[in-house]
Protein backbone atom coordinates (compact mmCIF):
# COMPACT_ATOMS: atom_id res chain seq x y z
CA UNK A 1 0.00 0.00 0.00
CA UNK A 2 1.11 3.77 -0.11
CA UNK A 3 3.09 5.01 2.30
CA UNK A 4 1.53 7.49 4.09
CA UNK A 5 -1.64 5.33 3.97
CA UNK A 6 0.45 2.59 6.02
CA UNK A 7 1.56 4.93 8.49
CA UNK A 8 -2.21 6.63 9.32
CA UNK A 9 -3.34 2.97 9.16
CA UNK A 10 -0.92 1.58 11.54
CA UNK A 11 -1.80 4.53 14.42
CA UNK A 12 -5.59 4.28 14.23
CA UNK A 13 -5.73 0.67 14.50
CA UNK A 14 -8.38 1.19 17.82
CA UNK A 15 -11.55 0.70 16.24
CA UNK A 16 -13.09 3.88 18.14
CA UNK A 17 -10.15 6.07 17.13
CA UNK A 18 -10.69 5.19 13.45
CA UNK A 19 -14.69 5.66 13.47
CA UNK A 20 -14.32 8.93 16.00
CA UNK A 21 -11.61 9.97 12.92
CA UNK A 22 -13.86 8.77 10.14
CA UNK A 23 -16.38 11.24 11.68
CA UNK A 24 -14.12 13.78 12.78
CA UNK A 25 -12.17 14.10 9.27
CA UNK A 26 -14.90 15.08 7.25
CA UNK A 27 -16.95 17.63 9.87
CA UNK A 28 -13.38 19.45 9.72
CA UNK A 29 -13.04 19.15 6.17
CA UNK A 30 -16.14 18.61 4.43
CA UNK A 31 -19.00 20.16 6.28
CA UNK A 32 -16.95 23.21 7.58
CA UNK A 33 -15.69 24.71 3.97
CA UNK A 34 -19.30 24.17 2.77
CA UNK A 35 -21.06 25.81 5.59
CA UNK A 36 -18.20 28.48 5.31
CA UNK A 37 -19.22 28.88 1.52
CA UNK A 38 -23.49 28.78 2.90
CA UNK A 39 -22.53 31.73 5.22
CA UNK A 40 -23.04 29.88 8.45
CA UNK A 41 -20.09 30.91 9.92
CA UNK A 42 -20.67 29.42 13.42
CA UNK A 43 -21.91 26.15 12.48
CA UNK A 44 -18.80 25.61 10.11
CA UNK A 45 -16.30 26.94 12.96
CA UNK A 46 -18.18 24.27 15.57
CA UNK A 47 -18.14 21.72 12.96
CA UNK A 48 -14.07 22.24 12.55
CA UNK A 49 -13.77 22.42 16.11
CA UNK A 50 -15.88 19.66 17.18
CA UNK A 51 -14.38 17.74 14.19
CA UNK A 52 -11.06 18.18 15.33
CA UNK A 53 -12.11 17.21 19.02
CA UNK A 54 -13.46 13.93 18.00
CA UNK A 55 -10.18 13.06 16.50
CA UNK A 56 -7.88 14.21 19.34
CA UNK A 57 -9.83 11.93 21.85
CA UNK A 58 -9.67 9.44 19.05
CA UNK A 59 -6.12 9.55 19.47
CA UNK A 60 -5.72 9.88 23.20
CA UNK A 61 -7.93 6.17 23.09
CA UNK A 62 -5.63 4.61 20.95
CA UNK A 63 -2.24 6.15 22.59
CA UNK A 64 -0.84 7.18 20.55
CA UNK A 65 -0.21 11.22 19.53
CA UNK A 66 -1.21 12.92 16.72
CA UNK A 67 -0.11 14.13 13.37
CA UNK A 68 -0.51 17.33 14.17
CA UNK A 69 1.10 17.35 17.68
CA UNK A 70 3.68 15.37 16.17
CA UNK A 71 4.86 17.75 13.61
CA UNK A 72 4.77 21.00 16.48
CA UNK A 73 7.02 18.81 18.52
CA UNK A 74 9.17 18.11 15.81
CA UNK A 75 9.19 22.20 14.32
CA UNK A 76 9.96 22.98 17.84
CA UNK A 77 12.79 20.43 18.31
CA UNK A 78 11.42 17.48 20.09
CA UNK A 79 12.70 14.11 19.79
CA UNK A 80 10.35 10.97 19.05
CA UNK A 81 10.53 9.40 21.93
CA UNK A 82 10.07 11.97 24.65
Amino acid sequence: MWPPIDNWLKRHRNASNFWLHMLGIPACFVAAPILLILGQWGLAVAMFVGGYALQLVGHLVEGNRSGEETLLRRLIGHRRDQ
